[in-house]
């Protein structure tokens, strides 16, 4: 196998959970998984406190944007993984599906963002180490 696994998360706006995901999926990857995420209603920007959240690990997604969910970019996923867009993510055989409930930081604090981010960055380990790609460590742990 030479390609990479590819790997895509959704969620409504692309401003939080979702960037989370792939920030961590890339980081996490050492870039041996593509990654790529979207939004089925995307917002204007990335959530601040998603962002600041973000940079605690030493992963800056300032340079991020919120991009809108096409099903090309489904179709060119192994795996996608939904975070609360329900029946709006289009659906295709083949393709490995896990719906994750998280709660939504939009609109809270960077203090109720941190579980979330949290969570997300043990989902993804565990959805590397089950796709076979070693874990790094991220930038703010490689520091220490």
């Amino acid at each position: 196998m030479n390609s990479k696994p590819s790997v895509m998360f959704v969620c409504v706006h692309n401003a939080g959970r979702s960037q989370m995901g792939a920030a961590y999926a890339h980081h996490l990857s050492g870039g041996k998984v593509e990654v790529r995420s979207a939004g089925s209603a995307p917002a204007d920007s990335i959530s601040p406190a998603v962002r600041d959240a973000l940079l605690e690990e030493g992963i800056d997604i300032s340079a991020e944007k919120p991009k809108i969910l096409t099903s090309e970019a489904v179709q060119d996923s192994d795996v996608v993984i939904t975070m609360g867009c329900g029946d709006t993510c289009p659906w295709y055989p083949g393709k490995r599906y896990e719906d994750w409930v998280l709660e939504d930081p939009a609109g809270q604090g960077v203090d109720a963002v941190r579980p979330i981010r949290d969570e997300i960055r043990r989902r993804v380990t565990a959805l590397l180490e089950d796709l076979g790609v070693e874990v790094q460590p991220s930038p703010a742990e490689a520091d220490r």
